[in-house]
Formats: C-alpha cells, structure tokens, sequence
C-alpha cells in the first residue's frame, strides 16, 4: 500500500510534499496551516474518502510528491497518477505558477498474477501510451491560481464563482486531466485535492523599457476537445470542436495595472480529413457527405459567446492541393452572414516568396483598422476595467503552426505597442522594434512558444522561427527548416498511430476494458505488409550487387541491373500506392478522428 503524503504542496508549494507507502491504501495529506484533512484512497475498492493526520500508518514509506493528476483505469486495473517533480516557471500576480516536469503512474494492484500473456502485454502498452503523453513537455499548473481562464473572463465573474474550487471553476476546454479527475470531480469534499492542469506553454519575463519595470506574459492552452496529431485530426467535429485549438493569451501586469490581448488558432471548420500516406504531404479531402454548415455553424456559435467578433486571417495556399479548403471556408463564411465573423484570406507561401517576409507587413495593415476596433483588455490597479477586447483574430494555416504562429507573434507585437504606450511605459514615438532587449526577449519567448505547440501536434519543433526569434529569414534557417520536415515526415507516417492512441486513452476518448476478449492493439496485417518491403529491400540488394560484381559480358551485368532495379523500382511504387497500409494508424479510436 503507498500513503500519498503531501507537506504544503496544496497552498504553500515551497515546502516539500511526501507519498507513504504500505499495502493497502494511498494517502495523501494538505498541510496548509491547520489543515487535517487526508485524502484516502482504497486500493481494493477504489473509494475515496477524507481522514485526518492521525490514520496514516507510522509504518508508512514516504516520498516527495507534488500534486494529485488523477487516476486511470487500465487493464490490470486502476492506477494513481501523481506529480513528482516541477519547476518554477514564475508568479502571477503572486501566485506561483509551476511546469510539472515528471510523473509516476502507481498500480493499485500489488500483482498482476491475475493477468493473461495477452493482457499483460495490452497493459504494457497502455503504460506506454500514458507516459507517452506525460512525456511530452507542456504542462503546467497552480495551487491557487486559474490558468485556464483569461483575464477578461475572470474580471466578468460573480462572487460564487470566486468561492468555487479551481475544478469547478476550471474552463474544461483546457483541463487536460479532466477524465483523470472524474472519480474526484465527483465528491465536492475532495476538490481540494484535484489539481486541474493546463496543457502548452507558458513563460515570463520581468522586462524593463526607459527604466520602468513590467511583467510580460504569454500563455498558449491548448484544448483537450478534439486534441490529437497532425494529420489523424483535422477540421472539427459535430460539436464544433475544432482540431489543434489554442488559446494564446499574452498579458502585461505595471504599477498594479493589467492589460491582455488574445488571440485563437483551430483547423478550419470543416469536416475534412488527411491522412498519411507515405507521400510527403498527403492531399486534404473535404466530406462530400457532411453537413458542414451544421459543424461550422456550432463553432463559431460559441466562439463568439466566448470571445465577441471573430476575424478570421486563413493563411492557406490559394492554389494547388489547398485551394479548396480556402475556397470551401469563404464560401462557409459567406453563406453563414454573421455580423460578428469577418474573412480575411491571406496566401502566405505567395506573398512571401523569395524570402520577402517584410510582406507580411501588408497584412497587419490590412488588419490595422479591425484590431484597434477590437481593442484589448484593460484593468487599472483599482480593479476598474478600462477597456474590453470586443473580439479575437482566429488564425490558421493547414497545421495552425508555423504560418499561425508568426502572424500571431506580429499582431501581439502591435497590440503590445500600443499597451506600454497607454500605461505610460513607452514614450509618445518610440516603437518596440527599437527597444533591443526587449525585443530579444519577445521574439525568443514568441519563437519558444512556437516550438512548444509544434511539439505537441506535429511531434517536431516549429518552422520558421527563424524569423520570429531574428525578424528575418535565414538560410541556415532553411536548412533546420528542412531536417524538422524530415522527421515530421517520419513521425507523421511511423509513429503518429501510437502518439493518437495515447491522446485518445489519456483524455478519456477510449476506455479500456478488461473483460474485452479481442484486444484492441492486436490488429492483423495483411501480408502484402511484411513482404512488399522485403522484396523491395532484396531487389535493390541485388541490383546493387550486380552493379559491384560485374558479370562475364556488358550485356549480362546490364539485364542483371535492368531486372532487380525494375523490381524494385516497381515494387516501390506499389508501396506508395498502398500507402495508408503502410503507415502507423490509429487502433483505440479511428473512425471518429478521421472522418
């Protein structure tokens, strides 16, 4: 049994927490002052009840831990999910904020006697996929602070919502532990306990400008409804829900005064899909069948409940395989006739062509007008709000990375202006393109965040962050530009299936179950699977073999080469044709992602 034992980890984070271990129940004790309450969980019956200090066993084994993520049910039964170690990132308006940088899963279960071959190794691979997801850096959280809410949105809220626990309160778009913390969610008594953690990136910076200090913020949350990877998850959902969402949020907090600008990127909501196929960018295919009006509609529908106006900047190429997803979106766009949803299309591959990225300027002064009409989010130190942000740019590109995340970076860049000018920071003229540490700062924390999201959803670091770490591109730039497309590519076609299953059973979109009989992951391959690549690897073997060793005549080396370089030559091209047999798929949750 493994007492969870926390020393302040609830309220005073500082302080080290410690987990006990004995057979039969975990423990884990808030010690803010005066605090008495224990959480017990049973490891036999799976129920969670509250104590007091007393009833942890002295004979407990004890381990630091930092936090409660949840619990998960596999095949060999439930297991416990704790933080084990974190990192300071920063504090928020004196609240701490912290990255969680390791885990550890715990089995309730003390063998796994009762476990066939079969579902020893199922369980194995389940393990695997839930540390997987806990692997992939990006989440954070804190103790007394709501990340997942923007300032706007807790400035417009009731006292009610003030005396809610942070999981009640919590936006569940951004709770990435929410299934995990369903048994706990259930019994008010215990939130205390439950830890609602944010998945992306955040960073801060205490910077100075002229002397005065302020704090500058940026936080991407990434949404957990219709989360997966790059090309198994595109478009939206019946709900709505739209691939890739993230809500970036960059925030400026001087002499007690708070300013923020959001800002949104999601896939275009549509139904549509991508699958790989071992070519190097598989063509996009739109449902012919859906009602896309009907999914388009429910998305924008709740964005502007939640943000106000929509200006809408697709990034998409306005020719080849692309065209008809930006076709498709402006006809959507005109078809709804909304008010609050304005459609900018921007080709950005065209317009900055040979490297001519100070075009991108032509789009923030087509946009200029909209954004002052949208304006930010402005607190002053009395808490009295001084302006609202009335709306967001909603930005995508294919991937809703590279491309999104530029012109983001350069939108903030002019909202920030315009903020440090309103508080006082910088002078009536002065531009922060001028301001060279400042700038340093912003363009790498941009270029991280970039990066951060990148890794989430394509499994690489960003492109292009060259020129948002420098502000030009660089040929250098190119070339890592080009390695990170490579292993995109591997990724995307060999290791993606196993990446979405992992989503998709951490966030609850699979459940496991033991007294399934066909296991889930033992999915027969056809043999074309195993012996086209064989034969492929032979005949260029031989070809290669012939080529060393000559025959007796010319004619006989060149028939040789002609004929194992024909079959594999062949051969390949049969494989490609057969791609999607090829790559790594999905097995827990296909048809729901792809179509």
């Amino acid at each position: 049994m493994i007492f969870l034992y926390e020393s302040n980890w609830w309220f005073y984070s500082k302080l080290k927490p410690y987990q006990h271990t004995t057979p039969e129940k975990f423990y884990v004790e808030a010690c803010d002052d005066g605090a008495d309450d224990v959480l017990i969980i049973d490891r036999v019956s799976t129920e969670v009840t509250l104590s007091v200090k007393k009833d942890i066993p002295p004979s407990a084994v004890t381990r630091p831990i930092f936090g409660i993520l949840g619990t998960i049910h596999l095949v060999a039964g439930n297991y416990l999910i704790v933080i084990t170690k974190k990192k300071k990132i920063g504090e928020f308006f004196n609240h701490v904020i912290w990255k969680a940088t390791d885990f550890d899963v715990l089995s309730y279960k003390k063998t796994m006697l009762h476990l066939t071959d079969i579902q020893l190794q199922d369980n194995k691979t389940f393990l695997a996929m839930i540390n997987h997801v806990l692997s992939v850096d990006g989440f954070y959280f804190s103790t007394t602070y709501d990340l997942t809410h923007t300032l706007q949105r807790l400035s417009n809220t009731s006292p009610e919502f003030q005396e809610m626990s942070l999981l009640e309160r919590a936006d569940q778009r951004f709770v990435w532990n929410g299934h995990l913390l369903r048994e706990l969610s259930a019994q008010p008594e215990v939130h205390r306990f439950a830890l609602p953690v944010l998945h992306g990136f955040i960073t801060m910076h205490s910077c100075s400008i002229n002397g005065k200090y302020f704090d500058w913020i940026l936080i991407s949350r990434r949404s957990c409804f219709r989360a997966g990877v790059r090309y198994y998850v595109r478009g939206i959902d019946s709900e709505g829900h739209a691939a890739n969402f993230v809500e970036t949020e960059q925030i400026v907090h001087y002499n007690g005064s708070r300013a923020s600008f959001v800002q949104t990127r999601g896939s275009i909501p549509l139904y549509w899909s991508q699958r790989p196929n071992l070519k190097y960018k598989p063509r996009p295919l739109i449902n012919k069948v859906a009602n896309h009006m009907d999914g388009f509609q429910r998305h924008f529908d709740s964005q502007v409940i939640i943000y106000g106006r929509q200006i809408i900047i697709n990034l998409v190429n306005q020719k080849g395989s692309e065209k008809p997803l930006e076709q498709a979106f402006a006809t959507m766009v005109s078809s709804l006739a909304s008010g609050m949803i304005r459609y900018i299309a921007f080709d950005f591959h065209k317009e900055c062509k040979n490297m001519r990225w100070d075009r991108l300027s032509i789009l923030v002064d087509q946009v200029a007008e909209m954004q002052d009409e949208l304006s930010y989010f402005l607190v002053d130190p009395a808490g009295k709000v001084l302006t609202n942000q009335e709306g967001v740019f909603r930005s995508n590109c294919m991937d809703c990375l590279d491309r999104t995340n530029v012109i983001q970076s350069l939108l903030a860049r002019r909202s920030l202006q315009a903020q440090l000018q309103r508080l006082g920071v910088l002078h009536v003229g002065q531009k922060l393109e001028e301001q060279d540490e400042f700038e340093k700062i912003y363009k790498n924390a941009w270029a991280d965040n970039a990066n951060a999201c990148a890794k989430q959803y394509a499994g690489t670091g960003a492109l292009k962050t060259d020129f948002t770490r420098t502000g030009k591109r660089t040929q250098l730039g190119l070339i890592m530009d080009g390695w990170n497309s490579l292993i995109r590519y591997y990724k995307n076609n060999f290791s993606d299936g196993f990446r979405q299953d992992s989503i998709d059973l951490f966030l609850g979109n699979y459940s496991v179950d033991e007294l399934d009989s066909h296991s889930p992951l033992s999915v027969p391959r056809d043999l074309k699977f195993l012996a086209l690549p064989i034969i492929m690897v032979v005949a260029f073997s031989m070809c290669i073999i012939c080529l060393l060793m000559a025959g007796d005549t010319w004619t006989e080396t060149l028939a040789y080469v002609l004929f194992w370089g024909v079959a594999s030559i062949g051969t390949f091209f049969i494989i490609l044709y057969n791609g999607k047999d090829f790559v790594d798929a999905p097995r827990l949750v296909q048809k729901e992602k792809i179509d």
